[in-house]
């Protein structure tokens, strides 16, 4: 009943977040790319690759991986070079969302902590740099992927299907691969992510504290439009670095939880708990690339305008349409 009921679930889950989060993203990444929400261009490109990784996320490991994959084990997706190729793209389309975020959350910690360095650090070439960079590094690193799969059966002489290379993953190399990308993936976004929010509320509420004492008590009640600016920065990026970490908790824990306990749930009971934990965790995760669109719609009052622009054009551009032909008659 547990193997059913998990199956029924992504069998519906997965479909339904394909349909939602694919043209939720495309509408960000055009908004934002219009630069109309009174955004700087720098932070407009971390949203837009932010949005661009997202997207990718979605149509290689949801709908190829997912569905077409899962869905069609003929097709030549099965294919074993095709398969290899797949998993590769799949591990980097995650680590390109989980990074960004990272540089995201980097770039509002040096626009709200050094306002001084900020002017040379916190610009459109710099941040384009940036994101070149760690796509860059993020193809090189995951390169060992290629090779740690193998074809599961021959077919007239062609390779079908992946699964693990036991050679690879018994291997010192193989290893190595497995602690580095725990370390990438799980650790070191986690604790740079953190470390970059608590320093950044340190040092807003010691800012805070100063201007109240340099404004004086009888200016207590009156707008302080530099610390409304950090506030609405604070609020995105707490908003967006809060639901990474949430939606992402269940995964990591189930990935280090599996690799301590050398636990190969895939091969085992699929109504094990670590099953179940680690698909849901893989739904959770997943999850995270549909919800950027919200938080900057729920924090951004330029963005909503310009969302609600969008969705009202074709209707805009149909209405328009019917007037030209009422008038031609």
């Amino acid at each position: 009943m547990g193997q059913l009921t998990i199956l029924l679930v992504k069998e519906i889950y997965y479909p339904i977040l394909t349909v939602i989060g694919v043209p939720v993203n495309l509408m960000t990444i055009l908004i934002l790319s219009r630069g109309n929400c009174s955004l700087s261009k720098c932070i407009s490109i971390y949203m837009v690759a932010m949005a661009t990784s997202d997207l990718l996320v979605l149509i290689i490991n949801v709908m190829v991986y997912y569905i077409f994959s899962y869905h069609f084990p003929l097709s030549f997706l099965f294919r074993t070079p095709v398969c290899k190729f797949i998993l590769y793209m799949t591990v980097i389309t995650l680590d390109l969302s989980v990074w960004f975020t990272v540089s995201f959350t980097f770039d509002r910690f040096i626009i709200i902590c050094y306002q001084k360095f900020k002017a040379k650090y916190c610009t459109e070439k710099t941040a384009s740099v940036v994101i070149a960079i760690i796509s860059i590094m993020i193809f090189i690193k995951n390169i060992p992927t290629l090779f740690a799969y193998e074809s599961e059966q021959i077919i007239n002489k062609l390779q079908w299907g992946c699964q693990s290379s036991l050679a690879f993953f018994s291997s010192p190399f193989g290893v190595v691969c497995i602690l580095f990308h725990s370390i990438w993936r799980i650790w070191l976004p986690f604790a740079l992510i953190l470390l970059f929010n608590s320093l950044t509320v340190r040092h807003v509420l010691v800012a805070s504290r100063g201007r109240r004492g340099l404004r004086g008590h009888s200016s207590e009640n009156q707008s302080d439009p530099e610390m409304e600016n950090r506030r609405k920065s604070i609020i995105l990026l707490f908003t967006i670095s809060g639901s990474f970490i949430l939606l992402w908790l269940t995964a990591n824990m189930s990935f280090v939880i599996t690799r301590v306990t050398n636990t190969t749930y895939y091969r085992g009971d699929r109504t094990d708990p670590a099953y179940i934990a680690t698909e849901t965790g893989a739904m959770l995760k997943l999850l995270s690339s549909c919800t950027n669109t919200c938080i900057y719609a729920a924090t951004q009052r330029k963005f909503r305008e310009e969302l609600k622009r969008l969705l009202k054009s074709p209707w805009t551009l149909i209405e328009r349409l019917v007037k030209n032909e009422t008038k031609t008659i």
